[in-house]
């Protein structure tokens, strides 16, 4: 990513929680631990399915009195619905800004100019009153802006930022392994600990119940995660969503997302399943690698 470029991410939209009972709400249902945000760090989290299956995931920030949610914008609308249904008789008020605030996104060498800015994903600093963090899944996916849509522009011409392509951030996202878009191809579809969200730091073991927490927790303790979401590289041909990745005759996973960015629920433990090999769809030749963050 280049210092000087900044991608406008007009694909994400903004969510506010506030109320007396916000805290509380957002602990009960989130993967990751509320009580960890605050003026100086932001977290990734995802809200399960109650089977542990992914639905959305989101970054979280702490501004003002309340939470501002970074999401897909794909995915808002479902996700302030789902809020609402689990809000209650909760004291909580859930605020769409999507048509008011935007994010914009920045390499990791511009963060650290700051004076205050950390080496920390997640770690949280102001300009002027806004928000600018550490993206809290991976520091090589830079940093975020979430800032008025009035003050946007004059903001990044004294931040001597210039408005790049955005697909030159999708491709450095898809390259380390992280979905940049097309969320809603995944629904249901996997577990989150097999969407990595443990390596994204966006579990947190240690907290109490939320919802899709005991499979989650299983998956974990007894050592069963033998699937992972990993990038496809398409060598030629065409994909087709749902359908098998084969080695020969052998399956090792399945195409989830595959517009664009393409990624796959891969068996990556298979004896099958070998990272420099190449594999076959119905109509495609490709690769499937595995980002240098994961282990295992």
């Amino acid at each position: 990513m280049n210092i000087k470029n900044v991608y406008i991410l007009k694909d994400r939209a903004i969510l506010y929680i506030n109320g007396d009972d916000a805290v509380s709400f957002l602990q009960n249902l989130i993967s990751n631990d509320i009580n960890k945000v605050s003026e100086t760090y932001s977290c990734f989290a995802s809200l399960l399915s109650p089977q542990g299956k992914f639905l959305y995931e989101f970054i979280i920030v702490k501004h003002k009195s309340g939470y501002l949610i970074d999401c897909e914008k794909s995915q808002v609308d479902e996700l302030y619905k789902q809020l609402s249904v689990y809000k209650l008789r909760s004291k909580v008020e859930i605020l769409n800004l999507s048509n008011e605030f935007v994010v914009a996104a920045f390499s990791y060498e511009k963060f650290l100019t700051f004076d205050e800015a950390k080496k920390v994903p997640g770690f949280t600093l102001k300009f002027r009153e806004d928000p600018i963090f550490l993206d809290p899944r991976n520091k090589q996916l830079g940093a975020r802006l979430i800032i008025n849509l009035e003050k946007l522009y004059l903001s990044l011409k004294k931040l001597e930022l210039h408005d790049a392509d955005i697909n030159e951030y999708y491709s450095l996202s898809h390259k380390l392994g992280i979905v940049p878009k097309n969320l809603n191809q995944l629904q249901n579809k996997a577990f989150g600990i097999e969407c990595n969200y443990d390596e994204l730091n966006g579990i947190d073991f240690k907290k109490g119940c939320y919802v899709g927490q005991e499979n989650t927790a299983r998956i974990k303790l007894k050592n069963k995660l033998s699937k992972r979401l990993l990038p496809i590289d398409i060598i030629d041909g065409k994909l087709h969503e749902g359908e098998g990745i084969f080695n020969k005759e052998n399956e090792i996973g399945k195409v989830l997302i595959n517009n664009e960015y393409p990624f796959a629920l891969i068996k990556f433990l298979d004896k099958n399943f070998d990272e420099n090999a190449e594999f076959k769809t119905k109509e495609a030749s490709i690769k499937i690698k595995k980002p240098e963050w994961i282990d295992k």
